[in-house]
């Protein structure tokens, strides 16, 4: 089975660091990102990007920003918003803008790796119903 793709975008270095090392263990591939712009930049180059931990509150481009840039460019890559200092506004305001969920800061790992699996099966039913119908497509212009 394909190993699953995170990427991880905080402007908080030691946070990137401790999460990188501890999703490693759990058997997930991470990319690492500081800022909102460094995060669109690696998903132009970096198509196997299943989830996205993006915290919200990032100098520049914060999070809410960002997600809107990811899910123009990248609908089916999953976001989970991660929030310290969060109000449950901007928890819901990701949401409606297509976020998959939200954790508060610190989050438990376990629920992360919960959350993080439940959006690769998301994105990965997403992409299987977009193969479907791209097959039944081709298969109606065959016939024709």
């Amino acid at each position: 089975m394909m190993r699953t793709v995170v990427m991880l975008v905080d402007d908080e270095v030691p946070f990137v660091d401790t999460m990188t090392k501890r999703l490693g263990k759990r058997d997930l591939e991470i990319v690492a990102a500081y800022t909102g712009l460094e995060a669109l930049e690696k998903l132009k180059t970096n198509e196997k990007v299943d989830v996205i931990i993006l915290d919200v509150k990032m100098p520049g481009m914060d999070g809410i920003e960002t997600l809107r840039e990811i899910k123009k460019a990248h609908p089916l890559v999953e976001v989970i918003m991660l929030t310290g200092h969060a109000t449950i506004e901007t928890g819901i305001k990701g949401m409606k803008l297509g976020a998959f969920d939200y954790l508060m800061k610190p989050c438990d790992i376990e629920q992360l790796m919960a959350k993080v699996h439940e959006a690769k099966s998301k994105k990965t039913q997403h992409e299987a119903k977009i193969a479907q119908a791209s097959a039944r497509e081709l298969e109606s212009r065959r016939v024709d």
